[in-house]
């Protein structure tokens, strides 16, 4: 901002001065004639830098006093005079930057951190505020000669720019072996181009972390990949390429993707494969989309242009389960046994982040992880916090921390899952600490979920104690309607269909499938799947056969449903025969926790068609069953039944598994797919139309996991507007539990 506040003052003939303040604001001063003023603060709307965005512009006007001989850009203040304001997120190489380092008459030719004021690091490289190079991981990069002419010189794109640097004053790259001793050569870059297109694995370091990369037509290749990260058995890897044109190689593109791929916030976007794909089946093993991003820093630009392949592989660098390595002791060490070769630079990353990830459903965003290029954005709602703060310190799985300030959500990047693994549990610790440093917060209320046994739900309990605040317990999918009401502006209560895997309900069972009339401040659970047993607990969540023997033993004697299960489904218990048994001895016996989990039904259709047996990462049962349906034709006659029990009203999902195998050997797999997964669709949204009846309600909403289902999202969207509702849906916020951290700070708000 200020550069471009600079010049435009200058136009203007005006004298003043401005500067940054220390909660991330700007402040500008101005003196002169009001019609110049008048026209400076058109200038300041109109030509705004590109990746400004302005929410209010206040113009106080005084009497000219004659302070000032020129215009200048001020030492920033540690003042604070916002409500809050806040740091950029990281932002893709601009096509100006793009062009010097394309150009070999330019002295950033080919060098790999080139960025201006209008792009590069910012939150991953920012240790504390008011934003100066100081204060940033450039710090120990002092600016040459030539660079310190352009970040002086107001009418330069690189003026005041905190990252920029050149080959002379700069980050330098070293290409290391697996020992981590460095290797001699005079082009990194290439030398790392030739190292992946011999089919080496190479952990590459780049802006908020690390990525693996190999090549994606080569099988070879990525089977060597997965094999080495052990439980990276079919879970997808992210693929970069070059260009749109790469991309349309493999990939079938709309213009909305194409909108959302190419912005500054370089995401990866899930797209269709093409007919004609080339790529391995191995980059995403059993599916029909793969996510795709483009090159997003000069690095990747440089590394891209040097290879023939379509695209390549561009995964997380980490061991399973872990964080991202970001140092490069980290990287050597932790990665040594995943890649041969290991580019890196001595530019430090302050906080490492993941690549966002989002899918399109008819035309709408459905953000899956909001992490770079997002972060560290506020989500503005429309309830107001009146104390300092609050802390929300989000589930379980594919966690965030969210910081409310006012009424601005200040959600975190990706952090991972919680569940006993000591690495991310520091990070998830550090990322409270670093986003209350950068929103200025200290919280007087922490918010956590309701079940007593999570890492975060002892967490806040702690923090709450140590620092003497107010502790707000959330119901899981309490704060998943909450998120979907606030993020769409609904003051009034909803019905609220809430589809996931899990979440501790209020009565103490596992919730997932329910039908909510949900305000800010409380929920009434209406209607819901029927109760299902999940023999040995989680153990039914990694191997979905458990669930399909405990939905079909309601419907199906056990003599027979053991002859089905011992002629077709043997494989889906890790220890054959003597497996289930153990399961029928359980359901006999009534020895198990019960769930209305959609995703424990979606898993058992995933079984029961035998297109996933055991779930090798999140929700791959119910992910791979949706690709197979996108081949199939969902008119076989499935009818869901709704019946009500004790006032509320439930899906019978025992009735529904039952006619899928009672169709089985009379249609094709990816019918019955599709057909399943619509009479899915149909039951929830019947559920939620007949309490939106009874209860006079007229908006309808969907959230969790489940709403990443394209075609199950489409079959409720679609019966909901016919019965002359209003359908509501996730376009900011993640439908899934990388949100509910922002719904436990609305609730905690509004409570």
């Amino acid at each position: 901002m200020r550069p471009f506040v600079y010049r435009i003052a200058v136009k203007w003939e005006l004298t003043g001065y401005v500067l940054n303040l220390g909660d991330a604001g700007v402040r500008i001063v101005v003196e002169g004639e009001r019609t110049a003023i008048d026209n400076f603060v058109q200038d300041l709307k109109k030509e705004k830098p590109p990746m400004a965005r302005y929410e209010n512009i206040n113009v106080n006007c005084k009497p000219y006093q004659g302070r000032f001989e020129n215009f200048s850009i001020r030492r920033s203040s540690k003042e604070i005079i916002l409500k809050s304001s806040y740091t950029p997120p990281d932002i893709s190489i601009c096509d100006k930057c793009l062009n010097d380092i394309l150009n070999p008459a330019d002295r950033h030719y080919n060098y790999a951190f080139t960025c201006c004021a209008d792009c590069g690091p910012r939150f991953t490289s920012i240790i504390e505020l008011p934003y100066d190079r100081m204060r940033t991981t450039m710090n120990k990069f002092p600016l040459c000669i030539d660079c310190e002419k352009e970040y002086k010189n107001p009418l330069d794109r690189r003026y005041h720019a905190q990252g920029i640097c050149c080959p002379v004053c700069g980050p330098k790259l070293t290409l290391h072996n697996r020992n981590g001793d460095q290797i001699d050569c005079e082009h990194p870059i290439k030398e790392t181009a030739n190292l992946i297109e011999e089919g080496k694995i190479l952990a590459i370091k780049g802006i908020g972390g690390t990525h693996l990369a190999t090549l994606t037509t080569n099988n070879e290749c990525v089977l060597e990949l997965r094999k080495r990260k052990r439980e990276r058995k079919y879970k997808p890897f992210a693929i970069m390429s070059l260009n749109m044109d790469k991309v349309r190689e493999y990939a079938i593109v709309n213009e909305y993707e194409e909108e959302t791929i190419t912005s500054f916030r370089r995401p990866i976007v899930l797209l269709k494969k093409s007919e004609n794909c080339s790529l391995s089946e191995w980059v995403s093993p059993g599916l029909h989309n793969v996510g795709v991003m483009l090159p997003y820093s000069a690095l990747h630009y440089l590394l891209l242009r040097q290879i023939d392949d379509p695209a390549i592989v561009m995964t997380s660098g980490n061991s399973t389960g872990n964080p991202m390595a970001i140092s490069n002791n980290e990287i050597i060490s932790q990665l040594g046994h995943l890649a041969d070769y290991f580019l890196l630079h001595n530019r430090e990353i302050y906080q490492r982040t993941d690549d966002s990830v989002l899918r399109i459903i008819d035309g709408e965003s459905k953000i899956i992880r909001r992490s770079r290029g997002y972060v560290p954005e506020p989500i503005d709602i429309m309830i107001e916090h009146k104390g300092k703060g609050i802390l929300a310190v989000g589930p379980e799985l594919t966690a965030t921390i969210t910081i409310m300030k006012k009424n601005r959500c200040f959600p975190s990047q990706h952090i991972g899952d919680l569940s006993g693994n000591l690495e991310t549990i520091e990070f998830h610790k550090s990322i409270v600490n670093q986003m209350m440093k950068l929103t200025l917060v200290e919280p007087d209320v922490v918010a956590c979920d309701l079940h007593p046994d999570f890492y975060t739900t002892r967490y806040a309990e702690e923090f709450a104690d140590t620092h003497n605040i107010e502790l707000v317990r959330v119901q899981h999918h309490h704060a998943h309607a909450a998120k979907l009401m606030a993020e769409n502006n609904i003051k009034e209560p909803i019905i609220c269909i809430t589809s996931d895997g899990v979440g501790y309900g209020q009565d103490g069972t596992i919730w997932g499938g329910e039908i909510l009339l949900s305000s800010f401040k409380s929920i009434e659970r209406l209607a819901h799947l029927k109760p299902q047993p999940m023999p040995g607990g989680d153990v039914s969540t990694k191997y979905p056969t458990r669930m399909l023997t405990a939905i079909l033993s309601q419907a199906i004697p056990e003599d027979e449903l053991r002859e089905i299960l011992t002629r077709n489904y043997l494989d889906g218990f890790k220890y054959g025969q003597q497996e289930m048994e153990v399961v029928f001895k359980l359901l006999r016996k009534k020895d198990y926790i019960t769930t209305t989990s959609s995703g424990r039904v979606l898993d058992a259709i995933s079984a029961l068609l035998k297109i996933c047996q055991e779930e090798t990462y999140q929700g791959e049962p119910a992910i791979r069953l949706e690709s197979i349906a996108t081949k199939g034709n969902g008119t076989i006659k499935i009818t869901p039944e709704i019946n009500k029990h004790n006032g509320k009203y439930i899906f019978n999902t025992t009735k529904l598994l039952n006619d899928i195998i009672e169709n089985l050997n009379q249609h094709k797999i990816q019918d019955l797919a599709a057909s399943g997964q619509r009479a899915f669709a149909e039951g929830l949204a019947q559920m939620a139309i007949k309490t939106a009846e009874e209860t006079g309600i007229k908006n309808i909403g969907f959230t969790g996991g489940v709403a990443y289902n394209e075609a199950i999202n489409k079959t409720i969207n679609k019966i909901v507007k016919e019965n002359k509702l209003k359908f509501i849906q996730h376009q900011k916020i993640p439908p899934g539990d990388a949100g509910i951290s922002i719904g436990q700070a609305i609730i905690a708000a509004a409570r």
